[in-house]
């Protein structure tokens, strides 16, 4: 396993994923997300958005917006929908369920994915996304 890059949260940098193995990238420390609170980091040279749910699960998403075209899921606010983790566009208030990137509440506009990537988090607390897009 390697390092990863530390989160610069006061110059609003991201942090660029260094490789684990061929699919799996470390992009940052469990200890480095906030419970419902969204983090942007890099993938490659793609922006995702990491959520940390209170159930202490992590789920990834593009950091692109598929409606507005802005990098600003990160800055989505978190919910449920029933039994579904949620994240609302902090643009146009789009709802898309954290597991599959499906569209929960369109505000009246064509039907869009948010793509998603598989997570893992290791022993030691480190933050793992699936290479080779979203899920």
């Amino acid at each position: 396993m390697t390092l990863v890059d530390d989160m610069a949260t006061e110059t609003g940098s991201a942090p660029r994923a260094r490789s684990r193995s061929s699919a799996w990238t470390a992009v940052c420390r469990l200890d480095d997300l906030e419970v419902e609170r969204g983090r942007a980091a890099l993938l490659g040279d793609r922006q995702i958005a990491l959520f940390l749910l209170h159930d202490g699960r992590v789920h990834a998403t593009a950091n692109l917006d598929p409606y507005s075209g802005a990098n600003v899921m990160s800055r989505g606010i978190v919910g449920t929908r029933g039994d579904a983790p949620t994240v609302a566009s902090p643009m146009y208030k789009q709802v898309f369920d954290l597991r599959t990137g499906a569209c929960l509440d369109t505000q009246g506009k064509e039907q869009r994915m948010l793509p998603v990537w598989p997570v893992t988090v290791d022993g030691e607390g480190t933050v793992f996304i699936r290479d080779g897009g979203s899920a």
